[in-house]
């Protein structure tokens, strides 16, 4: 009778081992956080998805700090290649006058078990208008706004919420005291023009008229690292274009500081036209010395590679 007993309790054990088993073979690799995060499924998460995995390099800094500010030979010869300006002689000191004046820390290093950070990546495409994704952008952990893409007047449809905000002199707009400025350093200028507006107000120009000076909360303040926008450019991007946009620069800055990442406002709008939610200006606006149609379709990836999710109007 013991006997019996116990090959029934074997049997039972063995049935549940083969139960579980079925069952982490059948689930999708994107439902198991496998303690990378909190969340249900987390970005940094290795998965099915051998493209993606080749091109997420977690080594990459996104932000500039003065500890990892020195720039290896490739990185200098790419950034120098972006605009015409010569950095060697003054790049260290442009550094630690920045961060002497903005905050020198490493941001958001504290990914882990814990942590479920839920972000909104909000572009400027026309496709936004008549949305009505304002309430949903705004229960998003961390807003991400790009240039001038402005809220007041457009709530309904773009949400009310900023915590960070990417910007380089020539896109540069007031914020408030509660928003991150984070700055796309296309020349060691941007840096500069990033000292004087806080300080001197002295640099009004660059290769057009920009703003001597920004409303911003000074101790907010980031960079984003110049090899982090070549690891953009040139990894994700293919080298397509001259640069990157500061649209796909902030989507992929989000998939290295978040865990879960939403874009909003990317690509044409449902007629195919390419305008900004917040001019009037005619269909089809030029992408400029980026490319946005590869970009946008480097973004349906991601999406279809479940590791970002994409709002359009529907």
């Amino acid at each position: 009778m013991q006997g019996i007993r116990y090959g029934k309790y074997s049997m039972t054990l063995v049935i549940c081992v083969i139960l579980v088993c079925m069952f982490l073979v059948f689930q999708p690799l994107d439902d198991f956080s496998d303690g990378i995060c909190a969340c249900t499924h987390c970005v940094r998460q290795q998965s099915h998805s051998h493209w993606f995995n080749e091109l997420y390099d977690v080594s990459v800094p996104p932000l500039l700090t003065r500890r990892n500010h020195v720039l290896s030979d490739s990185v200098l010869k790419y950034w120098k290649g972006l605009q015409k300006y010569k950095i060697e002689s003054n790049y260290a000191e442009v550094v630690e006058k920045l961060f002497s004046l903005f905050p020198d820390k490493e941001h958001y290093s504290d990914a882990g078990p814990d942590r479920c950070r839920i972000c909104a990546v909000v572009g400027n495409s026309g496709n936004l208008k008549g949305s009505h994704y304002g309430r949903l952008i705004d229960l998003h952990d961390f807003v991400i706004r790009i240039n001038k893409g402005p809220t007041k007047g457009f709530e309904k449809d773009v949400g009310s919420k900023t915590t960070h905000r990417l910007i380089y002199p020539e896109s540069a707009v007031d914020m408030d005291n509660s928003t991150h400025l984070v700055l796309s350093p296309f020349k060691v200028l941007d840096m500069e023009w990033l000292i004087s507006a806080f300080t001197t107000k002295t640099i009004t120009r660059t290769y057009i008229k920009v703003k001597p000076s920004v409303t911003a909360n000074r101790h907010k303040v980031m960079i984003l690292h110049p090899a982090f926008i070549k690891y953009v450019h040139e990894i994700w991007l293919l080298k397509r274009g001259r640069y990157p946009s500061t649209g796909f620069l902030a989507i992929v800055f989000a998939l290295h500081i978040c865990d879960q990442v939403s874009a909003f406002g990317f690509g044409a709008d449902q007629y195919g036209n390419w305008f900004h939610y917040f001019e009037k200006t005619g269909p089809n606006l030029r992408t400029g010395a980026h490319s946005g149609s590869f970009e946008f379709d480097t973004m349906m990836r991601l999406y279809l590679e479940n590791k970002i999710q994409v709002f359009r109007r529907r």
